[in-house]
């Protein structure tokens, strides 16, 4: 047992510290009126869920709340989608797949600020590349403002982020296609099964399990995105691509207002763990289904 308890200790203090205490400070700072002023004054007075009514009492909140789902459902679809559609392409031999493999790695690998400017320089309304090629091919007739018109910024964001998770997703099923017996592609052939088939009665159902993580880490870090939308927009134009992420941020570092912005950041909180209790409920209710299925 000291055993035991010696190598559970390390990791244990590392979530204390690093998960346990910022939470903790965080609620604590929600429920209290926490301003600039409380670095001079040290105090900070005790409101209560004051905050969190005056949040959702907000107008910005209904639109933060909006964004943040179209958001995150676009980025989930598009970024599972044709991060699926690359990885059954990948799976096939061929000259310079893994080269081909690799260099779609660029885009995760890159830091999120550095993804974010290469996509200000793209959707840059006078010298973009984006505009200048679409100009040149006649395709449209004058500029257009990808981040500064409140009907396309927050499109033009989100098709930003998609590019970003789209290597997560195809490395993550890739590896899941390599896991699928071949013989089973060999029976379905056999038996007549097109590729159409083959996706539908073996992939599929095999790739079930690997496909509801990445949609749960997916949903996970696209709920927090903070900086690709800083660097491309800010939140802006009038609050077109303001999400609870960059709203939290305004409202802690914008208006000095701590406990409204913890406020927010607490919710997000929120709205995460659902989904993953969600998420693992379906996965344990799917395990005995799966094992009364092997026996």
């Amino acid at each position: 047992m000291p055993a035991r308890i010696g190598f559970l200790a390390p990791i244990v203090v590392f979530l204390v510290l690093f998960f346990g205490y910022p939470l903790a400070a965080n609620v604590a700072m929600s429920l209290r009126e926490y301003t600039a002023a409380s670095f001079y004054t040290g105090e900070a007075p005790f409101v209560g869920l004051a905050n969190y009514a005056a949040v959702m009492g907000d107008p910005v909140f209904t639109t933060a709340v909006a964004n943040t789902a179209v958001f995150t459902a676009a980025s989930l679809l598009f970024q599972f989608g044709i991060g699926l559609a690359l990885a059954v392409f990948f799976q096939r031999h061929f000259p310079l797949n893994g080269i081909l493999r690799s260099l779609l790695l660029i885009p995760w690998l890159l830091p999120l600020v550095v993804s974010g400017t290469v996509w200000r320089w793209i959707f840059d309304q006078q010298y973009g590349i984006l505009n200048q090629t679409l100009l040149g091919l006649g395709v449209i007739d004058s500029a257009v403002p990808w981040l500064s018109s409140t009907a396309i910024a927050l499109p033009s964001v989100t098709v930003a982020n998609i590019w970003v998770g789209i290597p997560f997703n195809m490395v993550i099923l890739y590896g899941g296609l390599q896991s699928i017996p071949a013989h089973l592609y060999e029976a379905a052939s056999l038996d007549g099964a097109g590729p159409w088939q083959r996706f539908r009665h073996v992939t599929w159902p095999l790739l079930r399990p690997v496909s509801a993580v990445v949609l749960m880490l997916g949903l996970v870090y696209t709920l927090k995105v903070f900086d690709v939308i800083m660097v491309l927009t800010q939140g802006g134009p009038a609050n077109a691509t303001q999400t609870l992420t960059t709203w939290s941020y305004s409202l802690s570092f914008g208006e000095l207002d701590f406990g409204l912005g913890a406020a927010v950041g607490n919710l997000l909180i929120v709205v995460a763990l659902l989904f993953s209790v969600v998420y693992l409920r379906g996965l344990r209710s799917s395990a005995p289904a799966t094992a009364r299925k092997r026996r």
